[in-house]
């Protein structure tokens, strides 16, 4: 049975492991604990280097934590400006047990409405910008931004649950990603 730990504790985070090891692991038994971390980065990263280091700080951070899992795993969000507009990404980093190898992926990324965009800007993390364009509580613990705009056709832990079976790629080839 794998153990994984994943650097948070967001449901929907949790979930998306869960996801994304029952698709790319379908005959194995796993456990999904979540543990706080600290990204070392700004609450709300601006720009896509900014949200890759904060995924990788997570990981590293529950790695030396909780060094008896098979699995760490680390989840970002963050925006970055493009075209004038702003997109909404995530990066997933994965570390194994025993390997020298780091899964890494990006999630897709989307545009975020205008009035989101301007909250960010003027501060607010983007979960916080969604609670109050569309009246809700804790969205980021449920649908997600993801999952408000699309109506529901994609939710929080759908969306990253890609990106967790993008990272996972070098532990399934791993012939293929050695060190030349």
């Amino acid at each position: 049975m794998f153990k994984i730990i994943i650097a948070s504790q967001n449901p929907s985070k949790i979930e998306a492991v869960r996801l994304g090891f029952a698709q790319f692991f379908p005959d194995e038994a796993f456990f999904v604990e979540g543990a706080s971390s600290n990204s070392g980065v700004s609450d709300q990263p601006m720009n896509d280097e900014e949200t890759f280091q904060g995924a990788l700080n997570r990981c590293l951070d529950i790695k030396n934590r909780f060094p008896e899992a098979d699995f760490w795993i680390g989840i970002e969000g963050g925006v970055d400006t493009r075209y004038g507009n702003m997109e909404a990404f995530a990066w997933v980093i994965v570390l194994a047990q025993g390997e020298s190898t780091q899964g890494m992926a990006r999630t897709a990324s989307f545009f975020l409405p205008p009035r989101i965009q301007q909250l960010i800007d003027a501060g607010y993390e983007l979960g916080a910008a969604d609670d109050l364009v569309f009246q809700r509580k804790n969205s980021k613990h449920d649908q997600g931004a993801t999952g408000i705009l699309t109506h529901g056709v994609i939710d929080r832990a759908n969306y990253y649950a890609h990106a967790v079976v993008l990272a996972m790629i070098p532990f399934k080839n791993s012939e293929l990603y050695q060190k030349i």
